[in-house]
C-alpha cells in the first residue's frame, strides 16, 4: 500500500478551518490545565493511585476526538485527556473519577484512566494496550450485524502497544473484515522506559500497515495543522468503506510515564529534535502567526481553562467520599449503578 506521509503542514486559510484550529487548541489548553492539576493534587496527596499526563500529546490526542461524530467509537489511551474532551467527556467526569468520588463514571469503582461511558461510545480503558483495538473490532461487528452503518471506531496505541500479539491478531482480523477501524499510534519513543530501538526494527512503524494490506499514514505529532487534517482524512477514508486505517504520529512524551517517573533515561538529544517541542507551543505560535487572534485573548482563554478546573475541582471536594465500611462493593453492571440510571446522581 502507498503510504501517506505528512509533515509539517501549511495551514488552509478558510474561515472554517480557522475555527477548528482554535477549538481544537482550546482542547489541548484545558487538558493541560486539567493534567497540571491533576499533578498537584497527586504530589498533595488528595489522589491515590497513578496520575499519567498527556503533555506534548494533546495536538494529536484532539484531533482524534475532534474528527469523529457523536454516534462513533473512541478507544482512548492514558494520555488521552484532549481527546476524551472533544469527544464529550466533562472535566467534572474526569475529576470525580481521579479523585473517588462515588458520583462519577465509575462509582468509585476503578481509578484514573479507567473511565468512560461505553454507551455514548467512550470505552473504558484496557490497561493491557493491544486488546482495545479488538474491544472497538468487536464494537464495529456489532454494528454491521445490527445494520448500523457510517460509524467508525478509533483504537489510540503506544509504540510499545504494538510490539504485543493483540495487536497482530486484532488489526489483521480487522483488516480482513474490512472493519472502518483507524488506529492511531503514538510514537512517543519510550514504552515507559524502553526506547523505540529495543521495540521494533523496521525502519518506520507505518510500514507495519503494508503487511496487513492497509492504508499508512505518518505525521507529525506536535504539529496540530498536520494532525488536524490528517486524522480526518484516516477517519473519512474508513467512514467511506475504505478499510482499516493505521496513523503513526511521531513526537516526545513531555513528562515521565506518571507522576512517579522522573524520566531520567529520556535522551537529551531528542528534546532538541523538532518532533520533541511542545506541541501547546507550537500551535500558539502557528495561531500568532496567522493573525487569528492576540495574546490577550490567547491569555484570557487560558483563565477561563483555569476557572473550569478549579471548579470542577472544588465541586468534587465536597461531595462525600464512598465509605468502604458501608458500600456495597458490586459490579457496575448492578442496574442501580448501571451507566445512564437516573438514581446516582451522576
Amino acid at each position: 500500500m502507498v503510504q501517506t506521509v505528512v509533515a509539517r503542514g501549511t495551514v488552509p486559510e478558510s474561515s472554517s478551518f480557522r475555527d477548528t484550529y482554535l477549538k481544537a487548541y482550546r482542547g489541548m489548553l484545558l487538558a493541560r490545565i486539567l493534567d497540571d492539576k491533576l499533578a498537584s493534587l497527586y504530589r498533595g496527596g488528595k489522589i491515590h493511585g497513578g496520575v499519567f499526563l498527556g503533555r506534548g500529546q494533546e495536538a494529536l490526542s484532539v484531533s482524534i476526538g475532534l474528527s469523529l461524530r457523536k454516534q462513533d467509537i473512541f478507544a482512548p489511551l492514558i494520555r488521552d485527556a484532549a481527546g476524551r474532551l472533544a469527544f464529550g467527556e466533562t472535566v467534572l467526569d474526569a475529576v470525580r473519577t481521579y479523585m473517588g468520588s462515588p458520583l462519577g463514571p465509575m462509582r468509585a469503582r476503578d481509578g484514573n484512566v479507567h473511565r468512560g461511558k461505553p454507551r455514548e461510545g467512550l470505552f473504558v480503558m484496557i490497561s493491557h494496550l493491544g486488546a482495545m483495538i479488538s474491544m472497538v473490532n468487536g464494537a464495529l461487528l456489532a454494528h454491521r450485524f445490527k445494520g448500523i452503518t457510517g460509524t467508525v471506531g478509533v483504537a489510540s496505541l503506544g509504540e510499545g502497544g504494538t510490539s504485543t500479539g493483540a495487536f497482530h491478531e486484532a488489526l489483521n482480523q480487522a483488516a480482513v473484515e474490512r472493519l472502518p477501524l483507524v488506529l492511531v499510534v503514538a510514537n512517543n519513543e519510550y514504552a515507559y522506559s524502553t526506547p523505540t530501538s529495543r521495540q521494533f526494527a523496521c525502519r518506520d512503524l507505518v510500514d507495519k500497515a503494508i503487511g496487513y494490506g492497509i492504508k499508512g499514514h505518518d505525521v507529525e505529532g506536535n504539529d496540530l495543522d498536520a494532525c488536524l487534517r490528517l486524522l480526518q482524512d484516516a477517519v473519512d477514508r474508513a467512514r467511506n468503506g475504505q478499510g482499516p486505517q493505521l496513523v503513526v504520529a511521531r513526537l516526545l512524551r513531555l513528562c515521565g510515564h506518571g507522576e512517579h517517573d522522573m524520566a531520567d533515561y529520556v535522551d537529551p538529544r531528542l528534546k532538541s529534535a523538532t518532533h520533541g517541542r511542545d506541541c501547546l507551543k507550537v500551535a500558539e505560535e502557528q495561531i500568532l502567526q496567522q493573525g487569528w487572534t492576540d495574546r490577550s485573548c490567547l491569555e484570557t482563554w487560558r483563565n477561563e481553562a483555569i476557572h473550569k478546573v478549579e471548579e470542577a475541582v472544588a465541586i468534587v471536594q465536597r461531595e462525600p467520599a464512598p465509605d468502604p465500611y458501608r458500600e456495597n462493593w458490586c459490579a457496575l453492571a448492578s442496574k442501580h449503578l448501571s451507566e445512564g440510571f437516573s438514581g446516582t446522581g451522576a
